[in-house]
């Protein structure tokens, strides 16, 4: 019994022995391994402090030269000008250098910083284009307001300016009218050849008569007579007997309204017993152009009726107008 007893003691303790080895070489192995994972995983991002180190001793080893040649260059100058060269030279203290910079924006690594300043950059661009739009639209609402408002103005304004606009326009009209009929117009060529158009048709009531006297049934006289008395209608049209230029318009007791027109080489007409004259002096009327309506006679013809007053006078003679008309 003692025997097998020792016996399963030194089983148990080599079998102890065997597990604390197994478990000390299975943790070794796990050690190497993450070990291994952890340098492989670090391998881009150490960094070379050493060559760090190096580079700037050799960069100011590089500067020190230079400052010593610039000294040497200016040993020929005056002392004063030595001391400022002196104080203003370079030193490797003075180096405003950053080793850590290229590194720490270098493509292999990500900046979260410059991430985070470009949203933060891109942010403010669109606020800022926002507030642009924004200005924008009122901008465009004032633009709108002060064209509503000038429109108003101009509503207010419109009718006393469109209405002194038409008033003289009209004026401008009317004096167009009489320039263009002042103007230079056909000549006037009536001659001794040249016949005249009735200015109205109707019966002859009291002929032409400067050789002798002729009776007038109103006046229950006789008299002489320079034109011919011609039977109307009271409101018919009186037409131009040839082309001339309206010399006179007037009023006369025996002769109603008036009017003189000159035909050219001392020749003139005389219409009387008018009524709605339509020409005025210094007009030109061309033959058939009407000149106005037959009134209702005067107190000298009443016995006669309407008729138009017709004579036709050559440098102020009287011509019987009947050797005229056709």
């Amino acid at each position: 019994m003692k025997r097998g007893n020792r016996n399963g003691a030194k089983k148990e303790k080599w079998i102890m022995a065997l597990s604390s080895v197994f478990v000390l070489a299975a943790l070794t192995a796990t050690g190497l391994f993450f070990r291994g994972n952890h340098e492989e995983k670090n391998d881009g991002y150490v960094v070379d402090f050493s060559a760090i180190e190096n580079e700037s001793a050799e960069l100011a080893k590089n500067e020190e030269e230079t400052v010593q040649g610039v000294m040497d260059g200016a040993e020929g100058l005056s002392a004063a000008g030595t001391e400022g060269i002196n104080e203003n030279a370079v030193t490797a203290d003075d180096l405003d250098y950053d080793p850590y910079f290229q590194e720490t924006n270098s493509p292999s690594v990500e900046n979260e910083e410059t991430e985070e300043n470009t949203e933060k950059q891109a942010e403010g661009d669109n606020r800022k284009e926002e507030g642009k739009k924004a200005e924008g639209k009122d901008s465009q609402k004032d633009k709108e307001k002060n064209e509503k408002g000038e429109e108003g103005m101009i509503d207010e304004s419109i009718d006393s300016a469109t209405l002194e606009e038409v008033a003289r326009m009209e004026e401008m009209e009317d004096t167009m009218a009489i320039a263009t009929s002042t103007s230079i117009q056909p000549a006037l060529t009536f001659s001794d050849k040249d016949t005249l158009a009735w200015p109205i048709v109707g019966n002859v009531l009291i002929n032409y008569s400067m050789d002798k006297t002729v009776y007038f049934p109103t006046l229950e006289q006789y008299k002489y007579n320079p034109a011919i008395i011609i039977s109307a209608v009271e409101g018919e049209a009186i037409t131009a007997a040839a082309n001339g230029k309206v010399k006179r318009v007037y009023s006369d007791s025996e002769l109603g309204n008036v009017v003189v027109m000159e035909l050219g080489n001392g020749y003139e007409i005389t219409y009387g017993q008018l009524k709605d004259i339509t020409v005025s002096e210094g007009g030109f009327v061309n033959q058939g152009d009407i000149i106005g309506s037959v009134a209702a006679p005067t107190k000298y013809y009443v016995v006669e009726g309407c008729n138009v007053y017709f004579k036709l006078t050559k440098d102020g003679t009287p011509v019987n107008p009947m050797t005229k008309l056709h």
